[in-house]
């Protein structure tokens, strides 16, 4: 995959400036050598790449499941490293891109919070981050900030020794590869069926603040007659600027507090938790509104080939008794997570011809 334009640093005076344009007018600044160099938003990715990037993972999937094979793959990139900054709680997205840099034979380093670095002495995220870059070749970033994987990259691209970053999660913001492995389970759940294209799909929850229904919805406009559904209390709608964009890109979305009437209709239904991370107090936000739950009793209401999805972790969403339905796809999406995850850093190092390789 190309992309042909690349940053023009000279162009931008300074973060406020840069951070304040429109989405699509910053894009060209994470691109260099014709390709994406950070991974920092879910618009970076067009239908090409997405297609290319599923189709990568497969091939390592492949790969792994043989001693050869993952003995191959672990000598692609044994002379690089990447620092893992995690200073917001996960496990699914840490395990996973730790998992995904050792498949590749990538040595890691970590720090899961700022008491443990040189910012408890007052050295600024910058500076941190500059010194991060001076020890490793990819840092993973996941901040409870909105932006800093954004500023992060912004900061590194005017050094002289730029690295790749790639955003494990920005605040409310964007999850740009939970929306990667998001369309791989999408797309490996409907391959018996035509794919995503002409798909139905339910977001339930919490759409106001969670990033992974965010990062997924811009990724809507790669494919074709896709019509979502926004199930969720008043207080936790979709955010406008979503559906703006989805209005700007044409399309179809529908806005319910009824779960019940549309479970017969879609073909994917997106459960998500009420994100009290990001409450400041105990209040309603917190509750467990039970009418945007799925019970075992909800699987007689769905098609047979609708599949259910979380990123998790869950609560109460989703009860325990529903795992056990081959329609749950949660479990296959998280592992999915560590394989795309996989590609997605084969692919910022240009390895995945010598994985072609092995197949052609």
């Amino acid at each position: 995959m190309e992309y042909h334009k690349e940053k023009t640093i000279q162009n931008y005076q300074g973060w406020d400036e840069f951070y304040n344009l429109e989405v699509s007018d910053k894009l060209d600044f994470f691109c260099k050598e014709r390709k994406l160099f950070d991974i920092i938003f879910a618009q970076q990715f067009d239908r090409p790449f997405l297609n290319y990037i599923c189709h990568l993972a497969n091939q390592i999937r492949i790969l792994a499941k043989t001693r050869m094979g993952s003995d191959k793959l672990s000598r692609l990139l044994v002379h690089k490293r990447a620092m893992l900054y995690f200073v917001q709680p996960s496990t699914r997205t840490f395990i996973s891109f730790l998992n995904a840099c050792h498949i590749l034979g990538m040595k890691t380093s970590e720090i899961r919070g700022t008491t443990t670095s040189s910012e408890v002495k007052g050295e600024s995220p910058e500076d941190t981050i500059r010194t991060f870059a001076s020890y490793v070749d990819l840092i993973i970033a996941r901040h409870p900030e909105a932006g800093f994987a954004e500023k992060t990259a912004w900061v590194l691209n005017q050094t002289n020794r730029p690295v790749s970053v790639v955003n494990g999660g920005s605040g409310p913001d964007q999850h740009p590869t939970q929306a990667l492995l998001d369309i791989y389970t999408l797309e490996r759940s409907f391959e018996r069926i035509g794919g995503l294209d002409g798909k139905k799909i339910a977001m339930v929850g919490d759409l106001k603040r969670g990033r992974t229904v965010r990062s997924l919805s811009y990724l809507m406009k790669n494919y074709e007659n896709v019509t979502l559904y926004f199930v969720a209390p008043d207080i936790f709608k979709m955010r406008d600027d979503i559906k703006s964009f989805l209005d700007k890109h044409a399309i179809k979305f529908y806005e319910t507090d009824d779960f019940e009437s549309i479970m017969p209709v879609v073909d994917a239904i997106y459960m998500t938790r009420i994100q009290k991370e990001y409450s400041s107090a105990p209040t309603k936000e917190t509750d467990a509104y039970p009418d945007f739950h799925f019970t075992a009793s909800h699987l007689d209401n769905i098609q047979s080939h609708c599949i259910i999805m979380h990123p998790l972790p869950r609560r109460y969403e989703i009860e325990v008794a529903v795992d056990k339905d081959p329609r749950a796809v949660y479990w296959r999406q998280e592992r999915n997570g560590m394989w795309m995850r996989t590609a997605l850093i084969a692919y910022l190092f240009g390895v995945e011809n010598e994985i072609a390789n092995e197949f052609s």
